[in-house]
C-alpha cells in the first residue's frame, strides 16, 4: 500500500508478499486487516480517482472541465493522504482535507451549473460517452463517501470526517458536469413505470373490445 504519508520515501518494491496473510501496513495507522473499513476507505477513494480519469482520459471533455478535474485529482491524494495518518498523530500528515478544498469545490459547482442550464426533474445516467462516464465516476465517489463515512463512524479519533465532505462536494459537481456534457443532445428523462404502462396498454390492445354480459347476466359476445 502507498505510503502518502511518507512522499519522499524511497521507491517501494513493486511485490514483497508481506499482504499474503491478508494483513497490511496502512500509513501510521500501523498493521491491520486488509478488510478494516480504513483500508476500504483508502481503496475505494483510488477507485474514484481512477474513474475520474477514465472520464478524462476518453470523455471528450473541454478544456476547463478537464483542468478542474485535473485538479480534484490532486484533491483525492490529499484525500488518501488524510486517510493514511491518525488525526491525532503527533507528527503532521503531509495532506490534509480541509474546509478550503471544500470552498473550492462549491465554486465549481455554481460556475459549471450555469452550462448545465436545466438542472430539475430525474434522469438516467447516460447520453453522451462524457456524460455516461461522468455518472459512472460519480457513483463510484458516492460508494467512497459512504465507506468513508463507516470508517468515521468507526474510528471517530482518527478519521477526519472533512474526507467525507469533500466527497459528497465531489459527487455534487460530477453531477453538474454531467447535465452539462448532456446540454447540446438533452438528458434521458426518467419516466416513472414507462414500460410497466406500455406493457398494460399493449395488453389491453390485445385484449381486444370488453365483452357485454347477455340477459342473464353472462358475458356474451359483444
Amino acid at each position: 500500500m502507498a505510503e502518502l504519508d511518507d512522499p519522499g520515501s524511497a521507491e517501494p518494491a513493486l511485490y514483497t508478499g508481506r499482504g499474503d496473510s491478508g494483513r497490511t501496513t496502512f500509513g501510521r495507522h500501523g498493521e491491520v486487516a486488509k478488510t478494516d473499513v480504513r483500508v476500504a476507505a483508502y481503496e475505494d477513494c483510488d477507485e474514484a480517482n481512477a474513474a475520474v480519469s477514465v472520464a478524462m482520459a476518453v470523455g471528450g471533455l473541454p478544456i476547463e472541465v478537464t483542468s478542474t478535474l485535473a485538479s480534484v485529482q490532486n484533491d483525492l491524494f490529499d484525500l488518501v493522504a488524510d486517510l493514511s495518518v491518525p488525526l491525532d498523530d503527533p507528527v503532521p500528515a503531509t495532506a490534509r482535507i480541509r474546509e478550503s478544498h471544500l470552498t473550492r469545490l462549491e465554486r465549481a459547482v455554481d460556475h459549471f451549473a450555469q452550462e448545465a442550464d436545466d438542472l430539475s426533474g430525474f434522469v438516467l445516467p447516460g447520453g453522451t460517452v462524457a456524460a455516461a462516464l461522468l455518472y459512472q465516476a460519480r457513483a463510484v465517489i458516492r460508494r467512497a463517501e459512504r465507506t468513508v463515512w463507516a470508517a468515521v463512524e468507526a474510528h471517530p479519533q482518527s478519521v477526519s470526517p472533512w474526507a467525507a465532505r469533500y466527497l459528497n462536494r465531489l459527487s455534487a459537481l460530477l453531477f453538474v458536469l454531467a447535465r452539462g456534457a448532456n446540454a447540446e443532445h438533452g438528458d434521458v428523462r426518467w419516466v416513472p413505470e414507462a414500460s410497466a404502462r406500455a406493457m398494460a396498454q399493449e395488453d389491453v390492445g390485445d385484449a381486444g373490445p370488453a365483452a357485454a354480459p347477455d340477459s342473464d347476466g353472462e358475458a356474451a359476445p359483444a
